[in-house]
């Protein structure tokens, strides 16, 4: 009797040989839909020069994604636009990611980064709320309980978001409010802030050194709504002891990264340009 010999190790996949195929169509299928989903209209000519994929391809993605709503196709601009799928999907994404959630691991992961309290706060008239915060293990530490208040001028975030408004919405919000000396450090004039500001809007952070309190400091970023309209801010606070010279550029930039990925994880979008002023969320 002839012993059938069974090969060894697991039985090859009936999609081994097509998953790189698989996967590239895949990749192509998104690239058309977030191509789409970037303009207002656009042909399929100029869809498929643009992704330099073959025009015959891109329109069978197109009419696959169409069978799906995830785009649509107008017979009089003959054009293709983003379907309601698409816009269904992102409200999903949208209910499970609030700023509260979507901060939180970003703010554990920059007190790691730098060593100091990461907060949270969102802008409310020409004052700021803080709504999180992750506390270094260090001894000497800033502390605002959820529900906390300060005015902008005075606050690393609150500077961050005024760096990102229109002059004129700055104005009204100040005037209104006053500028009121907490320390000798605090700006008590427009033009000083103004001029504070306009460093911050540069650079991309801003730097709060016993404005607020003595001997404390804080770096703040300005984090954006799907609107690129500032929304809330993120920053670290501690002793001014551990905010050396040395040191404000790398925190700087440590927190102006997690600033951006908070604006990313809840849809968000950075402003165009170096200096793009805009209103503040409501």
């Amino acid at each position: 009797m002839t012993q059938i010999r069974r090969p060894r190790g697991r039985p090859k996949s009936q999609f081994a040989e097509s998953s790189a195929g698989t996967m590239q169509a895949l990749d192509r299928a998104l690239s058309v839909l977030v191509a789409a989903a970037q303009r207002d209209g656009v042909s399929l000519t100029d869809l498929a020069q643009s992704l330099d994929i073959p025009t015959a391809t891109t329109h069978r993605i197109l009419t696959t994604l169409q069978k799906r709503d995830f785009v649509r196709f107008d017979e009089e601009r003959q054009d293709w636009t983003i379907g309601i799928e698409a816009y269904r999907t992102g409200v999903a994404y949208l209910k499970r990611t609030d700023l509260s959630e979507a901060g939180r691991p970003v703010m554990r992961r920059l007190m790691e980064e730098t060593g100091e309290t990461a907060n949270l706060a969102v802008p409310d008239g020409a004052e700021v709320v803080f709504i999180g915060q992750v506390e270094t293990g260090n001894p000497i530490r800033a502390f605002f309980p959820p529900g906390s208040r300060t005015p902008m001028h005075a606050s690393g975030i609150g500077k961050a978001i005024l760096a990102a408004l229109s002059e004129d919405r700055r104005a009204a919000l100040l005037t209104g409010a006053g500028l009121h000396g907490f320390t000798d450090r605090t700006h008590v004039t427009q033009r000083a802030l103004f001029d504070d500001l306009a460093r911050t809007a540069s650079r991309g952070w801003s730097f709060d050194r016993n404005e607020r309190h003595d001997g404390m400091s804080c770096i703040g970023a300005a984090i954006f709504n799907a609107r690129a309209e500032p929304c809330a801010g993120i920053s670290i606070s501690g002793p001014s002891s551990r905010f050396p010279d040395a040191r404000l550029a790398d925190f700087g930039e440590a927190v102006a990264r997690a600033a951006t990925r908070i604006t990313h994880l809840i849809a968000g979008r950075i402003p165009e340009g170096p200096e793009a002023p805009h209103e503040a969320a409501p």
